[in-house]
């Protein structure tokens, strides 16, 4: 058996993978609160001890930055030493994978619906590839043909410098730079960063704040599921241009990273975020702000961008990581 893990600060999925079935293929999957545990070694082997798996090979996709099969995730005070994961699984082989890399590695074999495409464009079937995932943080990864496959690569992308189109956005990072030493799309281009928009808006717009938001955020550790559920549901117009702000920032940022990386094998948004807001990325000027990049406009219109719907994609990158491996 192949074990395959998506790990993060929340919750902790494991899943079983075999070779005949291959990487798209979940034989056995269970869902973990990571705080609850002490590391992820005792995770793992309550979940062997469970399925009676004898694992092959393993890999893990780790919400933190890995080296040297090392990682420090996020928002625990786990270390995950890939060599004593494997000494706990008898000496199976254990790799460790930056948990945008893992998503990454999926992209090949996802399937339609796995999907949904915002722009058809024209992909060359050996061009690289960008993801670009809002979740809690902001993500971003690539990858580059190798002569045989596409090879997924780790980036910290999503903390590079906020750059404003518009007076709107210059506002933005003017109000941020009071609050923030320096402004990232991080700041602005993810859960973490849509309370900054809203806040920008309520102090700086005329736009109409709801006193019923008001009072929920009023009670709230955490604003970014307050703010998206009323802007979805139509209920507060400061929600709503909050989070069309949001969704045009995160236009213009993909386009940055298709320019990057001249991502003729197009761009895909991942994270948790996009699947939620979708009617509300097809009804905005995502795809506008995407291509608006000057003479280059037209080279953009023609890249492929999708959104990964399938919660399950980092499981599948680190499967298809354990069978290369």
């Amino acid at each position: 058996m192949l074990l395959a893990g998506d790990i993060g600060g929340t919750k902790t999925v494991l899943a079983l993978f075999s070779r005949e079935e291959g990487a798209h293929t979940i034989l056995k999957k269970k869902k973990y609160r990571s705080k609850k545990y002490d590391s992820l070694d005792s995770i793992v082997q309550e979940f062997v001890a469970e399925f009676s798996a004898e694992i092959e090979v393993a890999s893990f996709g780790v919400a933190g930055p890995v080296q040297h099969n090392r990682a420090h995730v996020t928002n625990l005070p786990w270390v995950v030493d890939g060599a004593a994961l494997s000494q706990g699984l008898g000496g199976a082989p254990v790799h460790l994978l930056n948990d945008l890399q893992a998503i990454a590695n999926a992209v090949p074999i996802l399937e339609g619906e796995d999907l949904h495409t915002l722009q058809v464009g024209e992909a060359e079937p050996q061009g690289a590839i960008g993801v670009i995932a809002p979740g809690t943080g902001l993500g971003e990864a690539f990858l580059v043909w190798n002569g045989r496959s596409h090879q997924a690569h780790p980036s910290e992308g999503g903390h590079t410098d906020f750059a404003p189109r518009n007076s709107l956005e210059f506002g933005l990072l003017q109000y941020l730079r009071q609050k923030y030493k320096r402004v990232s799309y991080e700041r602005v281009c993810s859960g973490i960063g849509i309370p900054n928009i809203y806040a920008y808006l309520r102090d700086n717009t005329q736009t109409l704040e709801i006193d019923e938001v008001t009072t929920q955020l009023a009670d709230a550790d955490d604003w970014t599921p307050i703010i998206v559920a009323a802007a979805v549901a139509g209920q507060s117009p400061l929600c709503q241009a909050a989070l069309d702000l949001f969704i045009s920032i995160l236009g213009a940022e993909a386009g940055n990273l298709a320019l990057k990386l001249l991502a003729t094998g197009g761009i895909y948004l991942g994270g948790g975020i996009p699947p939620r807001i979708l009617p509300q990325i097809e009804a905005s000027d995502f795809i506008s702000s995407f291509q608006q990049k000057g003479r280059f406009a037209s080279l953009l219109a023609k890249m492929p961008v999708h959104i990964i719907l399938s919660p399950q994609a980092a499981l599948y990158g680190a499967a298809r990581d354990a069978l290369e491996q």
